[in-house]
């Protein structure tokens, strides 16, 4: 399952904050602090530190012939892929509860990933072709100390037999040295209940736990 949703791909976009304790002082593992944050109505499984699968970090494929709003700003839709021959390990916590999931993931990589800035031009970018249509958009991340900060929302809408269907998935992350704390939240589509929408705030809410929880 988190295979499945860190395939959606992320992407980074700067907010430049005031320095903290060392980078080099974190550890991945106290990711798994942050399942205290979750009730009994959540159901949380944890994946201990393990070497990191570039593949599911890397940029999105996306469908050929789409055309983007504005032009140019396919980079930023499809999300940044790490450097070539970057290693490290990962960790997460996963938790699905409340018609939401939340899975939370602390990366420690063999070097810093550099982050790349959308720019104004590309806060929001709409893409449509065939029988694809969505929108990418930077939306509001929490700031924090000696953290580069990002939030992104993702809406893709297909069509299928005709009729559409609409994935959404939120993207908080923060960059600090060779470390990267991950939040990703999206609704959990169950059959004859409707769609519960994300709980944003947990998520940011999450995205800082997680990273004082790697930094202390």
């Amino acid at each position: 399952m988190v295979k499945a949703v860190l395939t959606m791909g992320c992407a980074c976009w700067l907010a430049a904050c005031a320095s903290g304790k060392p980078a080099d002082s974190a550890d991945i593992a106290r990711v798994a602090d942050v399942k205290s944050s979750f009730g009994p109505e959540f159901h949380v499984t944890t994946i201990a530190p393990t070497g990191i699968d570039p593949k599911l970090f890397g940029a999105r494929k996306l469908p050929e012939g789409l055309r983007f709003e504005p032009p140019g700003c396919a980079q930023f839709a499809a999300g940044q892929a790490m450097p070539p021959g970057l290693q490290g390990n990962m960790a997460a916590v996963s938790a699905e509860g409340d018609g939401n999931r939340f899975i939370t993931i602390a990366l420690e990589t063999s070097q810093p990933v550099p982050v790349s800035d959308p720019g104004q031009n590309c806060a929001k970018v709409g893409f449509t072709g065939g029988q694809v249509r969505g929108v990418v958009e930077v939306v509001e991340a929490p700031q924090i100390a000696g953290a580069r900060t990002l939030g992104v929302h993702r809406v893709v809408q297909t069509l299928v037999d005709g009729k559409p269907h609409t994935g959404e998935l939120y993207d908080y992350s923060a960059h600090f040295g060779r470390y990267q704390v991950i939040v990703v939240a999206n609704p959990l589509v169950v059959p004859g209940k409707p769609v519960v929408s994300v709980d944003t705030q947990r998520a940011r809410d999450l995205l800082v736990k997680a990273v004082t929880a790697v930094k202390s």
